[in-house]
């Protein structure tokens, strides 16, 4: 088994970043999920009601802003966020700092309702919820239910066959496959049997350790075509026939970093238990 597919989310809720490399510490990858788009009262907004967040694309600049891109809107540079600290409505999250001005009216008009940017300083101050496996001392950033997220090729590739079955029992059109994107993993990993990851206590990826925290189960973000935005019944209609228990759908599993250093593609993948 080897890393396939390393991918950042800069900004929650947005287009997935592919990279060579990262370093791991111990709230996720570097600049994975540090910021966020709240509402007026500090709610995130989610991308499961604002798919538009889908068409913005996020990069990190030198001094630790951000650059926005999305269709339509004009390009922003987002200086380094030095606002005042405010409460925020999201996991174990006490409170945020608020970007430049100009960013909450550039959110603002992409999603057509009220929107502030806001940035999580410390993610030592987020703790991993131990309804989501966590344990003391576990951190995570704006990610939430844990600091990184892991999928594999094979159990994609397998959903994609049952979604081709159903098609056929339908007497529908053969779908195209699924786009990782739309589980928005940070590591994608190949060679493993479909779903076998279901049974991972502790995994090493290249010299780092990583304790599995719980699966993944799965909402109506995965719904939403990550190019075209449209909305549609794949993939949780199939997975509700295929992996459904405890009244959830499943796909992926959850990790806590053991280790800080840094994963590169290619890195081998060890199951420890």
């Amino acid at each position: 088994m080897e890393l396939a597919e390393i991918r950042k989310y800069p900004l929650k809720s947005v287009a997935g970043r592919m990279v060579d490399s990262s370093v791991v510490e111990p709230w996720g990858l570097a600049e994975d999920r540090r910021w966020a788009v709240v509402d007026e009262q500090g709610d995130i907004h989610w991308l499961g009601e604002n798919p538009r967040l889908l068409s913005v694309v996020a990069r990190v600049t030198d001094e630790d802003g951000l650059l926005l891109d999305a269709p339509g809107l004009p390009r922003l540079k987002v200086p380094p966020a030095t606002g005042e600290r405010v409460p925020v409505g999201f996991a174990e999250v006490d409170s945020v700092v608020l970007a430049d001005p100009t960013a909450h009216a550039w959110f603002t008009r992409l999603l057509g309702k009220p929107a502030r940017l806001v940035w999580l300083d410390d993610p030592r101050r987020c703790a991993v919820p131990a309804s989501h496996g966590g344990l003391p001392g576990d951190v995570v950033s704006l990610a939430g239910d844990a600091p990184v997220l892991l999928t594999s090729r094979s159990s994609l590739r397998r959903l994609d066959e049952w979604i081709r079955e159903e098609a056929r029992e339908r007497q529908d059109d053969p779908p195209a496959p699924l786009d990782m994107a739309r589980f928005r993993p940070n590591l994608v990993i190949d060679g493993a049997p479909p779903y076998a990851e279901d049974d991972w206590r502790e995994i090493r990826i290249g010299a780092l350790a990583f304790r599995v925290s719980e699966r993944c189960d799965r909402c109506a973000a995965t719904t939403y075509d990550p190019v075209t935005l449209a909305q549609g019944k794949e993939p949780l209609r199939t997975l509700a026939r295929h992996r459904r228990w405890d009244g959830k759908t499943w796909f992926g599993i959850r990790l806590v970093p053991w280790d800080r250093g840094e994963l590169r593609i290619g890195d081998p993948v060890t199951v420890l238990s």
